[in-house]
């Protein structure tokens, strides 16, 4: 089907043949049909063949007739992506929007978007503030809805379908998934059509790779160098053709020690541009304020072609290695299955070397066929490979036919409803109680009688989970008692602040434990919370973390438990509180990096859960123990920084982190003030300030370049400290 034939504004048309788009594939052009006309629509097709650009047409066709689209991703990064991708469309004259933190606040901002992208959590959020924009909605998009079957993000993609299908039933659905077993289930309950398709842009070869053979499963065979490592043999075949390889691999540990390994066979395949890639690598180090060694060691493999990429990178660096990818820049990615997520970074070659993967609960386990498919379809970029060829590694014949039958030959799982947990429906149901979406009990058993997980299973399972949960909520004083359902200030409040009831309960008794709240005891206090993510527990933590332990025992707000059983969770929040602690004590994210064992994305990933969950804190103390509520305060702030208190006025300013602004204050540079003062010649010669942070600066206060207003200079004072 060609794009000129499409019912829709020429000015699409128009956009999309700059984009090189002249034709649908066959399931976008079996999809775009219904899309056009607004029916719900349920797109279940493989990766990279086009989800995505039928939720576009379909969002700009409603749009331009003065409508209003959410597209609802899972990710952080994945949001980032389609933002990008929509504001190729702004010639239309669009305006689009992204929105994925803070949700405690209304952000008005959003309601001047045509199109706005967020997460499952922002948009929840939103929801439970009532935001009024939301009911102009007329296309909602859910992006990887195959995730409902994530215990994590499951549950609040599920309940917010449910409500956009409660409160604005007019809106048109589009649900994009992988290609699922049971696909028909998801659409019945979605009301929605089906459009499912194995149909791919480029045809995959499927193979598993042994003693030097690669066995596909058209039952042809491929020669592959027998003399090195079966991933270096994969690899060097691809890039002797002129093609990228991916590599998944189960550990962040082995992501850079293959990437390290791959360097020298990458290195001679680099292209003229080398040099760039190499400045690159450098400015990528040097532009960090806090040099790290994962940075230096990701650095050395940029500058040979190839990269490592899993969680522990900041933001920063994962968007370079993905954009040096995509440009073909780097020709090897060893990564982690996080890249398989909805990340839009096809290769020629995808190998999968690892099929298991370590759970602290129960050891190794197998990966799901699901997200094995998910990484096997990276394999093919449109309108550059001619074919993709994903491999798996087996050591026997006996892994060779299990992995042929089970990852290549096998379906994949049928999704379940994750919805089910008491702190799943504890959460939702507050928030259904506090935006007086539900009134009684029976309001409760309506809305989840409409959920996957009704549709799925047995409503007197349900029934029995909300009246457990309300029991609870009215036990904690979050609802009033009664059949007639409300919420108190306190629970109000906590739905406000989006956190998991039972978060609520454990930073109010922290609140109420003593008059003097020590900076330490409100750290763990945030740690002891389901909604924190707590550090692993490694043998050789135990000794450490216990002797730190004793050492601030005296801080503590809520006691350790005297059950055994639950004695190493606690040592995994006190690991995880003092992590934090070293950061709001300016700890170095090297030394922190060496030792904890992690990159410093992980650092930045619980920071920002500290920061959320100490601004809850503090929003709660303003009912639970107002005189708490500054220290608090100050405490989230520091967390946002990673400073400690003397740094708080220098990192007002935009570009000034705790870096920076520990260089400032160590030439008694602590206040505005000093700053207007301060020669702008002086400034940039401080470490780490430089002329370009030093003009910022200037600026920001309303200065030159050189220095200061007459008005200033006038009643400079003398900073001997220079």
């Amino acid at each position: 089907m060609k794009t000129s034939d499409l019912s829709v504004d020429s000015r699409i048309v128009s956009v999309l043949r700059e984009e090189g788009i002249d034709e649908l594939y066959p399931p976008q052009a079996e999809a775009i049909g219904p899309a056009l006309a607004g029916d719900n629509l349920v797109l279940s097709i493989p990766t990279a063949s086009g989800k995505s650009l039928v939720a576009y047409l379909a969002i700009l066709n409603s749009v331009l007739r003065g409508g209003k689209a959410l597209y609802i991703v899972p990710l952080k990064a994945l949001a980032s992506e389609k933002y990008e991708e929509l504001t190729k469309f702004d010639a239309l004259g669009l305006k689009v929007g992204e929105s994925t933190g803070d949700f405690d606040q209304i952000d008005p901002k959003l309601s001047k978007y045509d199109i706005v992208v967020a997460t499952s959590e922002k948009v929840d959020s939103l929801l439970r503030h009532r935001t009024k924009w939301l009911k102009q909605i007329t296309v909602v998009v859910a992006d990887e809805v195959h995730l409902i079957n994530d215990p994590d993000r499951g549950p609040t993609l599920e309940v917010i379908l449910v409500k956009f299908r409660t409160f604005n039933p007019h809106a048109q659905l589009i649900a994009l998934s992988a290609t699922i077993r049971n696909s028909p289930e998801l659409a019945e309950w979605l009301d929605a059509r089906l459009v499912e398709s194995e149909w791919r842009p480029v045809p995959l070869r499927e193979g598993v790779y042994l003693d030097g053979e690669v066995f596909f499963t058209d039952n042809s065979r491929a020669e592959v160098d027998g003399d090195v490592s079966p991933v270096n043999g994969i690899v060097r075949k691809t890039l002797e053709s002129g093609g990228q390889c991916l590599v998944f691999v189960n550990t962040r540990k082995s992501t850079e020690s293959l990437a390290s390994e791959l360097r020298g066979l990458a290195r001679k395949h680099l292209g003229p541009d080398s040099s760039s890639l190499a400045e690159a690598a450098t400015r990528l180090v040097a532009d960090q304020e806090e040099p790290t060694t994962l940075g230096a060691r990701l650095s050395r493999c940029i500058k040979s072609g190839c990269a490592f990429h899993h969680a522990g990178l900041t933001t920063a660096q994962r968007r370079f290695v993905e954009s040096s990818f995509r440009d073909g820049a780097l020709k090897v990615i060893a990564a982690t299955p996080t890249l398989a997520a909805g990340i839009n970074l096809p290769a020629r070659t995808v190998v999968v070397r690892d099929v298991r993967r370590y759970d602290s609960n129960i050891g190794y386990v197998a990966i799901p066929v699901l997200e094995v498919k998910q990484m096997c379809g990276r394999a093919g970029r449109p309108r550059y490979d001619p074919f993709g060829e994903a491999i798996l590694i087996a050591k026997s014949d006996e892994e060779r036919s299990f992995l042929l039958d089970t990852y290549l030959l096998g379906e994949n799982e049928n999704l379940y409803s994750k919805l089910g947990t008491e702190p799943a429906i504890r959460s939702h149901v507050l928030g259904l109680i506090a935006t007086r979406d539900a009134a009684s009990y029976d309001d409760l058993v309506d809305f989840f009688g409409r959920t996957f997980l009704a549709h799925q299973t047995d409503v007197k399972y349900l029934e029995d989970g909300i009246a457990n949960v309300l029991d609870f909520l009215r036990s904690e004083e979050m609802i009033h008692e009664g059949d007639d359902l409300s919420v108190t200030p306190f629970g109000k409040r906590v739905s406000d602040v989006y956190i998991d009831p039972m978060s609520a309960v454990i930073m109010r008794r922290a609140l109420e434990a003593r008059e003097e709240l020590t900076e330490f005891g409100l750290i763990h206090a945030v740690c002891a919370v389901p909604d924190m993510t707590l550090m692993y527990l490694r043998r050789s933590d135990y000794e450490w973390v216990e002797g730190f332990l004793d050492e601030r025992r005296g801080d503590l707000l809520l006691e350790p438990p005297t059950d055994l059983g639950k004695y190493e969770l606690f040592l995994s929040e006190i690991k995880t509180a003092k992590l934090v602690s070293d950061w709001v004590s300016e700890v170095g994210e090297k030394a922190m990096e060496e030792a904890y064992g992690i990159g410093p994305g992980d650092i930045r990933n619980k920071a920002d859960l500290a920061e959320w969950l100490m601004h809850a804190m503090a929003r709660l103390s303003a009912l639970v123990s107002r005189e708490a509520t500054p220290a608090i305060e100050e405490l989230h702030r520091r967390i946002v920084y990673g400073i400690q208190p003397d740094l708080l006025e220098l990192v007002k300013l935009r570009g000034i982190g705790r870096i920076r602004a520990r260089a400032l204050h160590g030439r008694g540079i602590s206040t505005m003030e000093h700053l207007r003062q301060a020669p702008y010649d002086r400034l940039k010669q401080i470490p780490n300030i430089g002329e370009a942070v030093a003009r910022s600066i200037k600026k920001q206060l309303g200065q030159t370049d050189e220095g200061m207003t007459p008005e200033a200079a006038a009643g400079q004072m003398s900073l001997r400290e220079f």
